[in-house]
């Protein structure tokens, strides 16, 4: 497959990006009351560089760049949970999965095509595009690790004028690791469950006064009872004019992966519940099954520092995604025709495998520039935030690149049999998908009275895309303005009060919403950009000195024009006349209650959600996709994740950890539950030395057998009982 040739827009769209920051600067700028010189202002900067540390100290996240710009937590009029390194340490959480699934108010549908499809507040997030790297749009389709990871940042609400379009329920942010003014290393070897070893490494070298370089590493092998992971990646980056005038940083990300996978596990139905009775190690499909593909990028990244304490920040990247995937989905029954639940089962119930296969490929290219200072201007303290971003996404598909079905059967009591299939598929058709999007933004927060922050922001998105087919190609254009506006009050240093609003959309124009129908169907096209709304009004507070965060707040979040299909025109038109709504609380508790005493909660209670309206009509069975009256798929009334670790002695420490997610639908099966489910996990620690750490996890330590991902007709389960032991050395 060629590679995908990308336009010549770079060079004016920097100069544009340059200009635009440095024009907002010179706009933004006012003389300080004693004038300082930059020479005299570079030492301190400096300083304060130098003390940057490697991320590892506590669950506790006091500042981000989500929100555009560095910013302190307490300043943002939204939720925001955070898991830091060292939480992703403890807990062993080494795929990005894991890690939101540590998070309150997410949860997956586990798609047709292999992707699972994660939700927040019941609202799409990856098939909106709305995960990111250190605040860049990701790739919808591509497997991910926590290997360079500092931390991981979820926005909850809509964030539109933060980040374009997308974001109802929120967006992921991961935040790579970068660089440090150290020299400090670190090993980590784990065996575990499954014939699971995965090694990592950590080396971060002071190359200068002010420059180092940081290299990031992972290999990992498992047999996983048959659904193999085998996986490697790099992750170097290298900074230079580190807390100088003019900073820069050039990094390179390249995770490669070829795996088995377990797609799924048949519905067994009890009552209308779904009944796993399959243990979740058993795997059913071929050993020919493959998921395949890599994620590479470059990045770099310039930071010049005013005089006045202004920031203008600009980054390009550029990035190849590429994932295949030919799977078996599993059913019950005698034949690979529709699917059937038997009475009982048994070691002697038949087990199918129907082919599925999908081949992704995308290159991604992405300008941002950002600039940031406070300022006094007209008695008022003034916070600004401004800038650009630019991307350009050319993506190849084939969706349905399943071949011909294998007869080969199995039973339920011979799961990873062995058996394979030969692949003659030949080489898969590609449809094309082309997405452009300039978007410009504005934010300012001002200080009007003591304590008192009132906030605006406004962003306008530009987006083109087109759709080619063998045999014919449709486009789309839209223009969107999103608008943002919060108020803060701040009474003293350790508590903050937040009320907020804003709006976000999503274009009828993205890879999923604009897949191509039956010839003459070209209905995504002449839709317009669905649009939603959030209502937040919470605080957030410093406890015990400042060493722990409390996080709270209550949410409604609306999607008011939601698509579809007009009656009258189905193969030509779609309307926007759905309506949905979930309204909650939000609750996030990080740090240390005492010094030898760390906690971490995350908690969202949706006590209100529901189909508002729809034209779907009711299954005559009184099945199928959720009605106007219903409650959403995927959207549970209660979901929570504790962990708390405790230091004993100086050398052991231990841990322990739950989440729960309460009863839900899968999407597209109203009359159909998934159980609730609370599932423990254990930890141990001994240090030999302060340098040699010796760690046991136990993860789903009561071997719950429950529902993870949910579709209709199918399910994942959660991961059973596992076992691994660390052994971290540092130098």
């Amino acid at each position: 497959m060629s590679r995908i040739k990308h336009k010549a827009t770079l060079l004016p769209l920097g100069a544009l990006a340059a200009g635009f920051g440095l024009a907002s600067a010179a706009i933004a700028q006012t003389p300080p009351a004693e004038p300082v010189k930059a020479e005299s202002a570079l030492p301190v900067v400096r300083a304060k560089a130098s003390a940057e540390r490697p991320g590892k100290d506590d669950y506790q996240a006091t500042e981000t760049r989500i929100g555009k710009g560095k910013q302190q937590l307490r300043d943002i009029p939204q939720s925001v949970t955070v898991i830091t390194e060292k939480l992703i340490d403890d807990r062993n959480l080494d795929d990005f999965r894991d890690v939101l699934r540590s998070t309150a108010g997410i949860t997956f549908l586990s798609g047709e095509t292999g992707e699972e499809d994660i939700r927040l507040r019941g609202f799409s997030l990856s098939q909106a595009g709305d995960i990111y790297v250190d605040g860049m749009r990701d790739t919808q389709m591509t497997e991910r690790d926590t290997f360079n990871n500092d931390r991981v940042e979820v926005l909850k609400g809509s964030a539109s004028m933060l980040f374009g379009k997308g974001s109802t329920g929120g967006v992921v942010n991961q935040v790579n690791k970068q660089a440090l003014l150290m020299n400090q290393h670190e090993v980590d070897m784990t065996v575990g469950s499954g014939e699971d070893l995965r090694l990592t490494g950590d080396f971060n070298f002071k190359t200068g006064e002010s420059s180092a370089l940081r290299i990031n590493a992972v290999l990992q092998e498992a047999d996983n009872y048959g659904a193999k992971v085998s996986k490697h990646g790099i992750a170097p980056t290298l900074r230079w004019g580190i807390g100088e005038a003019d900073e820069f940083s050039a990094s390179f990300y390249h995770l490669e992966f070829d795996n088995v996978p377990s797609y799924n596990h048949p519905w067994f139905i009890v009552n209308g519940t779904i009944k796993p009775t399959l243990p979740a190690k058993n795997f059913y499909g071929f050993s020919s099954d493959y998921l395949r593909g890599n994620t590479t990028y470059a990045t770099l990244s310039h930071t010049h520092r005013f005089g006045d304490g202004g920031e203008l920040r600009t980054t390009f990247r550029q990035g190849r995604y590429e994932r295949e995937l030919w799977a078996s989905v599993i059913r019950f029954g005698s034949t690979n025709g529709a699917a059937t639940t038997p009475a009982n089962l048994s070691n002697a119930t038949l087990v199918t495998r129907a082919p599925k296969g999908r081949v992704a490929i995308s290159d991604i290219t992405t300008l941002q520039s950002d600039y940031s200072n406070s300022f006094s201007w007209g008695g008022m303290r003034h916070e600004l935030v401004t800038g650009l971003d630019y991307s350009d996404e050319d993506a190849k598909r084939n969706n349905n690149f399943a071949g011909t079905a294998s007869p080969l059967t199995s039973t339920v009591g011979t799961p990873n049999d062995g058996a394979s299939r030969p692949d003659t598929r030949g080489n898969p058709v590609l449809n094309s998908f082309g997405a452009r999007n300039l978007g410009l933004y504005l934010q300012d927060m001002v200080t009007v009275a003591p304590g008192v922050k009132l906030l605006g922001g406004l962003r306008m998105d530009r987006f083109e895309a087109e759709y080619k087919l063998p045999t014919r190609s449709f486009s789309r254009s839209d223009t969107l303005w999103s608008p943002r506006v919060g108020a803060l009050f701040q009474p003293n240093e350790w508590a903050s009060y937040h009320v907020s609003f804003g709006t976000s959309y999503n274009t009828a124009g993205d890879t999923y919403q604009f897949a191509p129908g039956a010839p003459g169907n070209d209905r995504a096209a002449n839709t317009p950009a669905e649009k939603s709304r959030n209502f937040e009004l919470g605080a957030k507070f410093d406890l015990f000195a400042g060493r722990m965060t409390l996080g709270t707040a209550l949410f409604r979040t609306e999607k008011y024009n939601e698509r579809n299909t007009d009656p009258d025109t189905a193969a030509t038109q779609e309307l926007l006349s759905g309506k949905r709504h979930a309204t909650g609380l939000d609750l996030d508790i990080a740090g240390r209650i005492t010094p030898n005493w760390e906690a971490f909660a995350s908690y969202t209670f949706i006590p209100s959600a529901k189909i508002d309206k729809s034209n779907v009509a009711l299954a005559a069975n009184g099945g199928g996709s959720q009605v106007a009256g219903d409650r959403p798929g995927l959207t549970p009334k209660h979901s929570a994740s504790l962990w708390t670790t405790y230091r004993l002695t100086p050398q052991i420490r231990i841990g322990g950890g739950l989440n729960h997610r309460s009863e839900q639908n899968p999407e597209g099966a109203r009359n159909v539950t998934a159980a609730s489910f609370t599932t423990v996990d254990l930890m141990g620690e001994y240090s030999f030395t302060e340098n040699l750490i010796l760690k046991l996890n136990i993860a789903n330590a009561t071997d719950k057998l429950y529902a993870d991902s949910l579709y209709r007709g199918f399910y994942i389960p959660g991961a059973p009982r596992t076992v691994q032991l660390s052994m971290k050395a540092k130098f």
